[in-house]
This record gives structure tokens, C-alpha cells and sequence, in this order.
């Protein structure tokens, strides 16, 4: 609790209701978080106040906060470019700041008589060095595919060659991936006009390469230089051919970056394609701890995004609705030159484009929390379809198992990130329920183990701890039978259904009023399935250990009025026949119902 808060509240009830930026400081006088609003005295309020329901990083903030400086501007736009230039200056604490986790990357033409085109690592003396890139990948390919389209050497061969051993050409030479430099049939004159037009291909990307390629060829047909159109005839259906294999965005929105985000309770990561002329060049990704991913994360990561210099395209297509698009959109006009559009979607033809971001997004963040990109993205689905403020880190899953009123268990499994935790895995005994009756069986399970979490003196590792997200075998009856209680005790953990079809596989997520479909999310509904199979796997293997104790000594239903449920029920009371032999008639009548003539008569039994 920040004992700051009387003083900062009463300093805000005086605040103006104009627009401004607002700087957080704290103790020391440092700067830790800077803000926009279009009215300071609501923003600023909405810290401050009592009942204020932040998330965990605005939260960790003000408790940091000593006190805050301002300034009113004019307009709200007025504040967002203030706003951004402080950011940039001060390096705020709180604030999304953007940090490169990898080196850069370049073309490079090398200035030799025959230049070749490579990738590298750093910028290469000589030659022309197009870049940098962010991305190895897109560097790589993109070197791969122009030497691949012109026919541009790969060897290691110095030309001209003098010696016959360098004269003879290599295999890519006669499967048609290589011109044959080597064999001397090329001038430097020819060689450098290919190399130049390969170079534009990389700068302008396929479309206008073929434009320019396709008017040198009318050109020497025009000159009756008939040879060199098919030439270039020929290098026109390459580079189509090669464009088909790319992934090409409708020409409308050709000049396109896409940005999307995954989290786990590590951070989150945003991940920006980059598409120019209906082409892939360039992703970059970054990773922001703490971070909350939503509407304000765009808003932040947008503006320090491209002032910090990245090139800035005509559309921006998010997952999420960005605030304050239209100023934003406004700010990077101005920088540009240009309209920019900043759009999300949730569906259609771009969601293909948003996954491609999302997946290169959970991928950079599992490399950073030893997760895969899969199991990150089932968890995220997860909590957004759940309503969760974050994905869960740490479920437990509880299944009922029996056979009629015997041998009634229960078992407890734990996935943390999206794996099993077999660890903290735990299995349960009805000790309080007599007949069979589900709701009273789960309700007696989920009492037992948080009485366990709420004793300061308990040791097991697997009680100690809270889970994030609690799911039930069964539908909304199951939620309705546990909920109530467990809120009683205090325990605030979102609790869901696993409802099954007729055949038990997954169905459905039942809240304790209605079902929610998962089958359209295909993480999330894997994740789910495993889940339930893996409790489900684990009771009945306990409900069959169970079983077959009671099954094993058959002394116990030998005695006239001890069946198989009686037998049960002083198994589960005594859980060894030995210590049902050191027990009296009158608690083995009692714990069984039976009468304590019934009882003598079966210890006299036990103890032959």
C-alpha cells in the first residue's frame, strides 16, 4: 500500500480538466511512467482512487509513486506527440519501451568484376550493402530466391577463370539454376546489367521488376534485338513463377504491416510482418515483461514503433482495436508524408496474415520461456475465451470416478504452461460420501484440498500453492455444486466445466449457466482434450487400485450381511483390512451400518 496516496489524492482533486501528459516520479525524483490524457484530472484520478481495479503493472507503478509532475496542452493530439517525445527522452521504467533481442542483418553486392550476392552479418567493405534487416530468415531467403531467379552464381569461384578445372561448370549450371559464368560465354557488360536488375528486384520486389524488365523487352523487340527479349522474356516468367511461391497480399493493401501479440505470465511479445509490393521482407519482434496485452499495448508499441525511425506503410492491421486510432493515425501522416490507416480484424481474409504474426510471435516467446509456440498460443486462447485477465499458468483438473457407490475416488492433475505437472498430481478417496452422488463427491474433494491451501501449516508443495484455473469433469451442475462453497472459503479461482458428448470426448466449457464452445479454437480444444483425458486417466486408474484392494480379500463379504458396499465403506474408513482386525465391534458396526453381533462375527474372521 502506498502511504503517498492521501497526499497524491488530494493533489489531483485540484487538477485541471484539460488535456496533457502526466509524469509519474518516485521517491528518488526519477521519472518511472509518462502518460497522455484528454482530460488529467479523470486519468490521473483513476490511479488514485480507492476501489481502483488495476492490473498487476499499473499496480506495482503506483505503489511506486511519490509524486507526479504535469503538462496542459491544447488538444489531445498535442499530448500524444509530447508524450512520445518524453518517452524517447526519459526511458521511463513503466512505460512499453522497445529493445532489439538480435543483431542486424544485409545484402550484400560484392565489387568485383562479376559481383556476387550474399547475406551477412555485418556491413561488408566494398560492393553495395542493402539493409539492415531484422530477420535471418527473410535476409536469407531473399538471397536465395534472387540468385535462384537470375541464375547468379553461389560457388566460391573467382571470375574470370583462368584454370580448366574452374572452367568446367557445376551441377546447378545443368539443371538451369546458374548461367555458367565459369564456362566465359558471359561479358562483364551483361553480367553487371543482370546483377543490376536482380538488385532492383530486391529494392522494388517482384511487381515493379517485372514492369521494368517487361519494357526493356518490348524495347529490343522494338530494335529487333530479338535474343535479348527472350532473355529477358525468360527472366520475366522466372521471377513470376518465383512470386507465386511468396505469399502476396491483395494488391490494394499490398504496402501493408500486420502486428500481433501472444503472452504467457513471463511478458508478452509483438511481432510486426512487414509486406512490400505484395511481398514478406522483414518481421521484427519484441518482447515487453509485465506487459498487459490489449488495446493500450498497441497504442504505446505503435507510436514508439515507427518514431523510431522503422519505415511507416499505408495500412496497419492489428488483432485488437487500437486506442486512439485516428490521432495516431494523424501522428504518423505527418512523419510519412502519407495517409496511414491503422484496422484491426478478428475475421476474414486478413486473420491469415494476424495468425502468421501471432505464430512468429509465440515462437519468440518460446524460445524465451522454454514453451512452444503451440502451447503458448492454446493457453492465450484460453484465457480469451474464458474472459481471463491473463493465460493460466498453473490448472487443476478434477475428475469423479466409481463403480455405483464402491470405490468411489477422485483425481486431481495439474498442468503448469500448458504441460502436465504428474508432480503435484493428487488422488483423493470419498471418505464422506456413502452412495453414489457426484456433486457431493466433488464438493467433499475441492473442501479438502483448500482446507489444505488455507492451513499456514501445511508442507505439501501440491496444496501450498493456487492454481490460476480450475476445470471439473461434468457440466454447469458440477460448477453450481462447488462454486458457491468455494467462494464461501475465500477462494477467488475462475471455475469451468469439461462437458462431454455421448462418446466422452470434449464438447464444450461450461460456465455455471451456460456452455462455450472451443471446437473453433484448435490450441485451446487440444489443450482442453488433454486436460480431460489425462484426469480422466488418472481416476479410473485409482477407482481400479481402489477396487481391486476391496476385490482382493474376500473375508470381508464372506460374513452374512457385509456386501460390497459395506466392505467398501470399511475399507475407505480403515484403508487396511489389518487395521479393521485391531478395531471394536461397536466402531466397525458403526462405520459400516451393520449390527455389532455382524461385526464380532467378522474380526473373529479377520483374526483366525
Amino acid at each position: 500500500m502506498n502511504e503517498r496516496l492521501p497526499y497524491l489524492r488530494e493533489k489531483t482533486s485540484k487538477l485541471t480538466d484539460f488535456p496533457g501528459v502526466y509524469k509519474m516520479k518516485n521517491k528518488d525524483g526519477q521519472i518511472i511512467y509518462i502518460g497522455k490524457a484528454k482530460n488529467l484530472k479523470n486519468r490521473v484520478t483513476s490511479y488514485f482512487r480507492m476501489s481502483a481495479d488495476h492490473t498487476p503493472k499499473v499496480a506495482k507503478m503506483v505503489e511506486n509513486v511519490y509524486d507526479y509532475d504535469f503538462i496542459v496542452t491544447d488538444t489531445e493530439y498535442e499530448a500524444l506527440v509530447l508524450e512520445c517525445s518524453l518517452i524517447k527522452q526519459h526511458k521511463p521504467k513503466y512505460n512499453i519501451l522497445l529493445k532489439d533481442d538480435k543483431g542486424y542483418h544485409y545484402i550484400h553486392i560484392s565489387g568485383d568484376r562479376y559481383p556476387k550476392i550474399t547475406a551477412e552479418k555485418r556491413v561488408v567493405d566494398g560492393g553495395i550493402t542493402l539493409g539492415p534487416y531484422t530477420s535471418p530468415g527473410v535476409t536469407k531467403q531473399t538471397v536465395a530466391e534472387v540468385n535462384k531467379v537470375f541464375m547468379l552464381p553461389v560457388c566460391h569461384k573467382k571470375f574470370p577463370c583462368t584454370t580448366a578445372a574452374n572452367k568446367r561448370p557445376c551441377l546447378n549450371y545443368h539443371i538451369k539454376q546458374c548461367m555458367g559464368v565459369c564456362m566465359g560465354k558471359i561479358s562483364e557488360e551483361d553480367y553487371s546489367d543482370i546483377v543490376r536488375q536482380a538488385v532492383d528486384y530486391i529494392r522494388t520486389g517482384s511487381k515493379e521488376s517485372v514492369d521494368k524488365l517487361r519494357a526493356e523487352m518490348e524495347a529490343a523487340a522494338e530494335n529487333l534485338d530479338f535474343e535479348r527479349a527472350a532473355q529477358l522474356r525468360d527472366r520475366i516468367s522466372s521471377i513470376t513463377k518465383a512470386s507465386e511461391t511468396q505469399k502476396i497480399i491483395d494488391s490494394d493493401i499490398e504496402n501493408t504491416d500486420i502486428i500481433a501479440s501472444v503472452s504467457n505470465p513471463l511478458g508478452t511479445c509483438v511481432s510486426v510482418i512487414v509486406y512490400r509490393n505484395g511481398k514478406l521482407v522483414d518481421k521484427n519482434s519484441y518482447f515487453f515483461e509485465g506487459a498487459d496485452n490489449d488495446g493500450t499495448l498497441y497504442t504505446d508499441f505503435i507510436v514508439q514503433y515507427y518514431s523510431s525511425g522503422h519505415d511507416i506503410p499505408k495500412n496497419i492491421f492489428t488483432e485488437y482495436e487500437t486506442e486512439d486510432a485516428s490521432m495516431i493515425s494523424e501522428l504518423l501522416r505527418e512523419q510519412s508524408g502519407h495517409a496511414v490507416h491503422i484496422l484491426y480484424r478478428q475475421k476474414g481474409n486478413m486473420m491469415k496474415y494476424i495468425m502468421l504474426a501471432r505464430n512468429n510471435a509465440s515462437e519468440f516467446l518460446s524460445v524465451r520461456s522454454g514453451r512452444t509456440g503451440r502451447e503458448l498460443i492454446a493457453l492465450e486462447q484460453l484465457s480469451k475465451l474464458l474472459g481471463l485477465q491473463k493465460p493460466p499458468e498453473y490448472i487443476e483438473a478434477y475428475d469423479i470416478s466409481n463403480l455405483g457407490s464402491s470405490s468411489m475416488c477422485a483425481s486431481m492433475v495439474v498442468f503448469e504452461n500448458g504441460r502436465p505437472l504428474k508432480k503435484m498430481y493428487k488422488k483423493f478417496s470419498i471418505k464422506t460420501v456413502a452412495v453414489q452422488n457426484d456433486y457431493a463427491c466433488m464438493h467433499e474433494v475441492l473442501e479438502r484440498r483448500f482446507r489444505r491451501f488455507l492451513d499456514e501449516n501445511e508442507e505439501d508443495e501440491g496444496f501450498r500453492r493456487k492454481p490460476d484455473l480450475i476445470f471439473l469433469d461434468g457440466g454447469k451442475g458440477q460448477v453450481n455444486a462447488v462454486e458457491p462453497y468455494l467462494r464461501m472459503m475465500g477462494i477467488d479461482v475462475p471455475v469451468f466445466g469439461i462437458v462431454k458428448d455421448n462418446k466422452h470426448r470434449t464438447r464444450a466449457i461450461s460456465t455455471g449457466g451456460e456452455e462455450i464452445s472451443v471446437s473453433s479454437l484448435k490450441a485451446a480444444f487440444t489443450l482442453i482434450t488433454s486436460i480431460q483425458d489425462e484426469m480422466h486417466r488418472v481416476a479410473i486408474t485409482y477407482q481400479k487400485k481402489l477396487h481391486s484392494k476391496i476385490a482382493f480379500d474376500s473375508r470381508l463379504t464372506s460374513v452374512k450381511g457385509i456386501g460390497e458396499k459395506k466392505a467398501a465403506k470399511l475399507l475407505s474408513y480403515f484403508k487396511t483390512v489389518s487395521a479393521i482386525s485391531e478395531s471394536t465391534p461397536e466402531k466397525i458396526s458403526s462405520v459400516a451400518g451393520i449390527s455389532e453381533s455382524t461385526a464380532s462375527e467378522l474380526l473373529q474372521k479377520l483374526n483366525q
